[in-house]
């Protein structure tokens, strides 16, 4: 089997980490599968929502420590060995107007966390063991945990975590805005699955737009994002799925049908 597995059922997509011997340790090469793995998801229309996971109980160790041992230690060599390596994987990920979830169940310390902060929804099991964990060796996160940690915790939170490398269980990983939901181990899968046919099954242009439009707001003013929006929703009221859902909707209302209320999830 591979140590990177990419599949589809129905309209959504799954990464799979699977060396569960090494707690899902990513090598170098399995960088490179995965982000091709999220072009393929971008390109393919009939993925609408993509979920990672890892096999065998853990998510991700962090990069494979033997990785580090074959790269040229002078300084230009680390280097690209992240940027040209390391990050394809936030690239892609920042390129993918899809929802992306991140199942965690066990270890996700490091990299690996980075790998899962970098998602945009993160459902976790009880298990959950999540750590930056940097600060032990020596080292700064080199995958992107000081840009999403504080959007997601605040900063002093997330200083708090970086600069000790503390573990944080599932439980507390939702109170404080780490993960959006934990759930018993033996549900986790089940949970995200339903999650992320939920979300495939919605307008996949309006998706694709209120994702992009949430991200790039974190870096515009009020008149610029609103700007933005108004033009957003033109084309968006120019598609198929946009006609047919309010055609439905008005239909409902003529009827005098009682709209519902949106399912919270619990």
């Amino acid at each position: 089997m591979a140590d990177l597995e990419y599949s589809r059922a129905d309209a959504v997509a799954t990464i799979m980490l699977n060396r569960p011997e090494r707690k899902n340790a990513f090598t170098l090469q399995m960088v490179r599968h995965w982000a091709d793995a999220l072009h393929e998801a971008a390109k393919d229309d009939q993925v609408r929502a993509v979920v990672v996971r890892g096999a065998g109980g853990a998510f991700c160790s962090g990069i494979d420590l033997d990785e580090l041992t074959s790269v040229d230690p002078a300084p230009l060599s680390r280097r690209r060995m992240l940027t040209d390596e390391v990050h394809r994987v936030a690239r892609a990920l920042e390129a993918l107007d899809k929802p992306v979830i991140a199942a965690v169940q066990g270890t996700a310390v490091g990299a690996g966390l980075d790998m899962a902060l970098m998602c945009d929804i993160r459902l976790v099991g009880e298990s959950a063991r999540l750590s930056e964990g940097y600060i032990h060796a020596g080292l700064i996160p080199g995958d992107g945990g000081c840009l999403w940690l504080p959007r997601l915790v605040g900063v002093a939170r997330a200083l708090e975590l970086l600069l000790t490398g503390d573990v944080v269980d599932g439980p507390r990983a939702e109170r404080i805005g780490l993960a959006n939901h934990c759930y018993p181990d033996g549900e986790l899968l089940t949970r995200t699955y339903e999650l992320a046919a939920r979300l495939a099954a919605l307008p996949p242009v309006a998706v694709g737009f209120i994702k992009r439009a949430t991200y790039e707001s974190l870096h515009l003013d009020a008149r610029t994002h609103l700007n933005m929006i108004a033009s957003h929703m033109a084309v968006v009221q120019s598609t198929e799925d946009s006609a047919a859902t309010l055609a439905a909707l008005r239909a409902k209302r003529k009827k005098g049908v009682k709209r519902s209320e949106p399912k919270l999830p619990e």
